[in-house]
């Protein structure tokens, strides 16, 4: 595989940002900031995200550190609407979106590399070109789109909700 140590902490820091995302994924249709997987994805993804600055096989600046960097200004992002801008407001919309799109960001590089190595000595795929990671980008992209639609009515019902709700403190506009 040829791994540097860099690269292999990278790896398993990222893995496990991935399992973090599905967890909080698969308990609250959300990746969500106040509980602990979801936590773990944002800490474990911006660690993962700044190791990728120092991986390359090639000199200077290329697209994978592009979109390292913009994975960092997502969670960052999401991050101070989650701390600064409480409550169930629009604020919501835009923090689900910005962590839920940076993991699907996330997942273009793992799968294209995850397919280029695994198996060992038979990898899945030939490189980033080959039609086995276009189609499983091509059904990530559905999901996410799915995904993200799902979120906006959920948290259009919760906001609804909380708003409307005399005892929330909260007032409707």
């Amino acid at each position: 595989m040829g791994l540097s140590y860099l690269g292999i902490f990278h790896t398993v820091i990222g893995v496990i940002a991935i399992i973090a995302a599905f967890v909080s994924l698969f308990k609250t249709a959300k990746i969500d900031l106040s509980s602990w997987s979801g936590r773990i994805y944002f800490y474990f993804t911006l660690v993962a995200s700044l190791t990728a600055l120092g991986l390359s096989s090639v000199k200077g600046v290329n697209p994978g550190h592009i979109l390292a960097l913009f994975i960092v200004i997502l969670i960052t992002a999401a991050y101070y609407l989650f701390a600064k801008k409480p409550g169930y407001n629009r604020s919501r919309f835009f923090e689900n979106f910005f962590l839920s799109f940076s993991f699907f960001l996330s997942l273009l590089p793992t799968v294209n590399e995850t397919f280029t190595r695994v198996p060992v000595g038979h990898p899945l795929a030939n490189g980033p070109q080959d039609p086995v990671i276009a189609k499983t980008l091509l059904v990530l992209l559905v999901l996410f789109i799915a995904g993200s639609i799902l979120q906006f009515r959920k948290q259009s019902r919760i906001n609804s909700l909380i708003t409307n709700d005399p005892r929330s403190g909260y007032k409707s506009a």
